[in-house]
C-alpha cells in the first residue's frame, strides 16, 4: 500500500545522494513522494514489470531474485533499486521480494528523471547505471559471463594444516557451515578437503577421526584466477568433475569458488545456455540451444552491452560445444593415445564471434604420437567438426581445421611450419601465420602451446624481413573510404550497395590489432586487448591508440547493430550493410571511424616500410 507523506522529503535526505539535494529541489520533488509498505514475502516488483518509479529503501529487507527466484542479493536501508530499468525501457531488471517488514519510498519516474537533469551531483551519482556507460551492464548482462570470479567467491577461505585430523576439519565444516576446507603448507597451498572426501574416503573406509588431513585431502588442487569470469570457473568445475576451486593469485590464496556460488547466479543467458550444452548428449541437442543465439545477440545489443563482451558470451558458447563434442568423442573413441590440445584460430580464437561464423580449428598433439595413432584424432578431429557443422559453424572454405592431416601433427612439426614461415615469408606463409597467431586452446593439454606461442613471438619479432612482410599482407583491406570521404559500396551482385562490415570495417583493425601484438611480443589474442596493450607498451601513441579503440568500438557496433535489426526483421543475419539505413549523424560517425582506422594504416606502413 502506497501514500503521500510530505515528511518523506526528509526521511530521503538521510540518504546519499539525496543529501545533496538543493532546498528548492526537495520544496518541488517532496508532495511526489510515496511511502510503500511490504509485508514479509511480497513482491515490491517483478522481473519484466513496469517500475512505479525509482525505491528508496528506508526500512526492512528486500531479497533480489533472478527470474527464476535465485538469490542475487539483500538490499537493506539506504539501498537503490529500479535505476537501471529508469534509464532503460521502465522494466524491472530483477525481482525483489520483501524479506522482513519493509518500508520504501519511491520516486516517480519522470520526477526521478528530472532530477537528473537539474543536479549534477544526482547525474554523477547514477551516471554508472546509464547503458551508453561503458560497464557491462543491461538486463541480459547478468549471470556468470557478466561475473568474475572475485565477485562470486568466499573472500576468506577456511584454512587448516595437513597435519590437523579429520575430525578437527569436520568441527571447522560444521561450525563455519561450509563444505570445503584449504589445506596450507605455511603460506602455500597444499590440498583441498570437501565434505565428500569425509563421506568416500574416511567414512566408507572406515578411518578414525585422528587420521591427519594429508593422508585424504586432493594435493596440489587446480586453481583459478579472481579475474577469470564465473563461466570459466563453471567450465572448470564441469571438466574437473569437482565441486570447489581455490581461487588464487600471484600463488596466494585469496578465496574460495563452488558450484552452489555459480548457480546462484546463473540467468537465463549466454551462461544458461552453455549449462544445456554441458549436458547434450548429441550435436543435435547442441543444435537446438544454438538456434537461440540470434535472439540472445539481439537482445544483448537491445540492452547496450559493449561489443566485445557480446562477442565474448557467443564465442563461450561456440567453446562450450567444442569442449562437449571432444568429451562425447572421447566417450565414443575411448581416451587419446597421446596428449593433445584442441585450438581454435580466427574469430573464435580472438573471441570475436557474432552471429554467423566457420569454424577454424587445428590439433597440436603431444610428440610421442606414434603414425597408429592418427587413425584416433582423424576420427576425432571428424566428429567435433561435423558436429560443429551441425551447431551452425559451417565447414572451413580454405581447410583450415584438424580433419585436414596438414592441421592435425605433433608439437614439434608445428613448431617448424611457424618458423618455417617466418624465415620464409611468401603470401601463402603470411595468410598462415596470420591465422596462426590468433590460435587459443580450447580443451587438451594447454602446455603443448604455452611455450611454443612464446618462442614464435620471440623469433617473428627478431625478423624484420617477416615483420615487414606482415605489415605489407596486413595492409591490403582497406575501409570503404572513396573520394571527399563517401563510401566506397559494393557495386554489382547480391550485395550491390551495400559495404562488408567485417572483411572492410572490421578486419582492417584486426590486422592492425594482429601486428601490433607481433611488435610488442603481445601474447593476447583479442583485438580490442592488443590494441590496448599497444598503446599501454608505447607501440603506438595514447591519442592514436585511444582513437583507434573508439573507432573499432563503433565499427564493431554498427556491425552487431546491422545483425540484430535483420533478426528482429526475421531474416539471415549478414555483414552487408547499406549505409542509407544509417541517419546522417551515424553516417558521419562512421566516416570518421574509418578514416581513423585509415590514418592508423598509413601510419603503420610508413614507420615499417612494408615491401611491395
Amino acid at each position: 500500500m502506497s501514500e503521500p507523506d510530505t515528511d518523506l522529503i526528509k526521511v530521503l535526505r538521510r540518504h546519499a545522494p539525496f543529501d545533496a539535494l538543493p532546498g528548492v529541489l526537495c520544496t518541488s520533488l517532496a508532495p511526489d513522494l510515496t511511502r510503500v509498505e511490504i509485508a514479509p514475502g511480497e513482491l515490491l516488483f517483478a522481473k519484466g514489470e513496469p517500475l512505479a518509479g525509482l525505491y528508496v529503501v528506508e526500512s526492512g529487507a528486500l531479497d533480489i531474485e533472478t527470474g527464476h527466484a535465485d538469490l542475487v542479493s539483500r538490499r537493506g536501508s539506504g539501498d537503490i533499486l529500479g535505476e537501471r530499468g529508469m534509464f532503460r525501457d521502465g522494466n524491472a531488471q530483477l525481482t525483489a521480494r520483501a524479506a522482513e517488514p519493509t518500508r520504501v519510498i519511491v520516486i516517480p519516474r519522470a520526477r526521478f528523471l528530472d532530477l537528473i537533469e537539474q543536479s549534477e551531483d544526482i547525474a554523477r551519482w547514477f551516471a554508472r547505471a546509464r547503458p551508453a556507460e561503458p560497464g557491462d551492464d543491461g538486463p541480459y548482462a547478468t549471470g556468470l559471463t557478466a561475473l568474475q570470479v572475485s565477485d562470486l567467491m568466499a573472500q576468506t577461505p577456511i584454512t587448516c594444516t595437513p597435519e590437523d585430523s579429520i575430525t578437527d576439519v569436520a568441527r571447522l565444516m560444521r561450525d563455519h557451515v561450509i563444505s570445503s576446507v584449504v589445506v596450507m603448507r605455511g603460506e602455500r597451498l597444499a590440498g583441498i578437503i570437501t565434505v565428500h572426501d569425509l563421506t568416500n574416503r574416511v567414512l566408507a573406509e572406515g578411518l578414525t577421526g585422528t587420521v591427519p588431513v594429508a593422508q585424504i585431502m586432493t594435493p596440489d588442487p587446480v586453481t583459478i584466477a579472481p579475474n577469470q569470469l564465473g563461466l570459466d570457473a563453471l567450465m572448470l568445475l564441469s571438466d574437473l568433475k569437482v565441486n570447489h576451486l581455490p581461487v588464487a593469485q600471484a600463488g596466494r590464496v585469496v578465496g574460495m569458488i563452488g558450484k552452489t556460488d555459480l548457480f546462484r547466479q546463473q540467468a537465463v543467458t549466454a551462461s544458461h545456455m552453455v549449462a544445456d550444452i554441458a549436458s547434450a548428449d548429441s550435436a543435435e541437442d547442441m543444435a537446438n540451444v544454438m538456434e537461440r543465439v540470434p535472439l540472445l545477440l539481439a537482445q544483448l545489443v537491445q540492452a547496450g552491452v559493449r561489443p566485445q563482451s557480446i562477442t565474448r558470451r557467443i564465442t563461450d558458447i561456440t567453446d562450450a560445444i567444442t569442449r562437449r563434442l571432444l568429451r562425447l568423442a572421447e566417450a565414443q573413441f575411448g581416451p587419446a593415445p597421446v596428449p593433445y590440445l584442441w585450438a581454435a584460430c580466427g574469430s573464435q580464437g580472438r573471441r570475436e564471434q557474432t552471429g554467423i561464423s566457420d569454424q577454424d580449428n587445428c590439433l597440436i598433439l603431444d610428440n610421442k604420437v606414434q603414425p597408429e595413432h592418427d587413425g584416433y584424432f582423424a576420427a576425432l578431429a571428424k566428429y567435433v567438426s561435423d558436429g560443429l557443422d551441425t551447431c551452425g559453424f559451417f565447414y572451413c572454405p580454405g581447410d583450415m581445421m584438424a580433419t585436414n592431416p596438414r592441421w592435425r601433427q605433433p608439437r614439434r612439426v608445428w613448431r617448424d611450419y611457424f618458423l618455417g614461415w617466418i624465415s620464409q615469408p611468401d603470401n601463402q606463409a603470411q595468410m598462415l601465420a596470420s591465422v596462426m597467431f590468433d590460435l587459443r586452446p580450447i580443451a587438451g593439454e594447454t602446455s603443448l602451446f604455452a611455450d611454443l606461442q612464446a618462442e614464435v613471438l620471440q623469433a617473428a619479432c627478431r625478423n624484420s624481413i617477416f615483420v615487414a612482410h606482415m605489415v605489407s599482407n596486413s595492409l591490403k583491406h582497406t575501409v570503404p573510404l572513396g573520394l571527399f570521404r563517401g563510401f566506397a559500396m559494393i557495386r554489382s551482385g547480391e550485395h550491390k550497395n551495400t559495404i562488408d562490415l567485417k572483411l572492410s570495417g572490421v578486419v582492417p583493425v584486426v590486422d592492425l590489432g594482429r601486428i601490433y601484438a607481433l611488435l610488442g611480443s603481445f601474447e593476447v589474442a583479442g583485438t580490442r586487448d592488443r590494441i590496448e596493450a599497444a598503446r599501454a607498451g608505447g607501440v603506438i601513441s595514447e591519442s592514436g591508440g585511444r582513437d583507434l579503440l573508439d573507432a573499432y568500438d563503433l565499427i564493431a557496433e554498427t556491425r552487431l547493430r546491422h545483425q540484430a535489426a535483420q533478426i528482429r526483421a526475421g531474416k539471415k543475419p549478414d555483414n552487408f550493410m547499406p549505409p542509407a539505413d544509417l541517419s546522417d549523424l551515424e553516417r558521419n560517425h562512421l566516416r570518421d571511424a574509418f578514416m581513423v582506422v585509415k590514418t592508423m594504416q598509413s601510419a603503420l606502413a610508413q614507420a615499417r616500410g612494408a615491401p611491395g
